[in-house]
């Protein structure tokens, strides 16, 4: 680390803490050379993550924008007030955790609805009628259905 006052490259730290749930360290220096004392402050940069779209177009990932349609789904739905956010830390964890740096919408959208299922079955229907693009009450019933099967009521739907 360069000193601020003279340039000179050999520095000592004096003293480290760690800030933001050690998301940050904040390092005291020394100059070597001419005893300026000065602060800094390390923080891990994460990779960014590139969505390639549908249609070959590429943009970065937007938290706000998954929370957003997270939240979308889950209006007037009796959850936690901070659902969607936690949702969309978590997949976004995941995401950055495959270690890719370029990620397909469609593994975005899949992993919302998973996370939706999960939070509750309703906002799910919604998410999954819009990202799925239902045609008709045949593929909403469909999905109904298979949400029924998965938690073993196949025989609670009515016919």
């Amino acid at each position: 680390m360069r000193c601020p006052q003279c340039g000179e490259r050999e520095t000592r730290v004096i003293d480290s803490r760690d800030l933001d749930d050690s998301a940050t360290i904040r390092r005291r220096r020394e100059c070597s050379s001419c005893g300026t004392r000065f602060t800094t402050y390390e923080r891990i940069e994460a990779a960014r993550l590139i969505v390639i779209k549908s249609n070959g177009a590429r943009q970065e990932f937007d938290h706000e924008k998954l929370a957003a349609g997270l939240q979308k789904a889950l209006t007037r739905r009796p959850v936690p007030a901070g659902a969607a956010e936690a949702a969309a830390d978590r997949i976004e964890m995941e995401l950055r955790a495959g270690g890719l740096t370029e990620i397909p919408s469609s593994r975005i959208g899949a992993a919302a609805m998973d996370a939706l299922r999960s939070i509750d079955q309703i906002a799910y229907i919604r998410f999954a009628s819009v990202y799925q693009s239902f045609e008709d009450l045949e593929d909403l019933k469909r999905e109904v259905d298979t949400l029924y099967a998965q938690r073993g009521n196949a025989g609670a739907a009515p016919e």
